[in-house]
């Protein structure tokens, strides 16, 4: 078990014909219990430190995770409309063989329609793409903004702090 500030506070020593002096020993104890209790600080500090970044770094798996249900959800979109317009084409020519003029004139103008949906559904894709990568930049930005850095410059700070005091 560690020792706390208080059981070297505590600590008493026997007494020997030639011991130490017992105020140099009760100085460096008090040095000892100054230094071991801002350790214990620092450490509680960087304990809680790291359980905001860990939140913070769940919090972006989490986006992670809902922006990659988006992309597959648009994709499954993407191949049922790709597949519905399939479909809706080769109904089209069916009707076309079977009713002769009046049903090709009928086929050509749902073509048309169908042509202008597809035109439409790409607009909307190539939309949806812009705001899509827009989304995912911000995102990068967000996380190649100053709060990174002034987390490393933290970070650098404490690691020179802890070289020049020993630890």
């Amino acid at each position: 078990m560690p020792l706390s500030p208080i059981d070297i506070h505590n600590k008493e020593f026997r007494r020997s014909l030639r011991g130490y002096n017992e105020d140099e020993v009760d100085d460096f104890l008090e040095r000892i219990i100054q230094d071991y209790e801002g350790l214990i600080r620092q450490n509680k500090q960087l304990e809680e430190e790291i359980a905001r970044i860990n939140e913070r770094l769940a919090h972006y798996n989490s986006l992670e995770e809902s922006l990659s249900k988006s992309i597959l959800v648009a994709q499954e979109t993407a191949e049922e409309l790709k597949n519905n317009a399939k479909k809706e084409a080769q109904l089209i020519i069916r009707e076309a063989e079977k009713n002769a003029d009046r049903i090709v004139s009928e086929a050509l103008n749902k073509a048309r329609k169908v042509a202008l949906e597809v035109e439409e559904m790409q607009k909307q894709a190539a939309v949806f793409r812009a705001r899509f990568r827009s989304l995912i930049q911000s995102q990068l930005e967000m996380m190649d903004s100053g709060d990174w850095e002034s987390f490393e410059k933290e970070l650098a700070r404490r690691e020179v702090a802890a070289a020049e005091s020993g630890f």
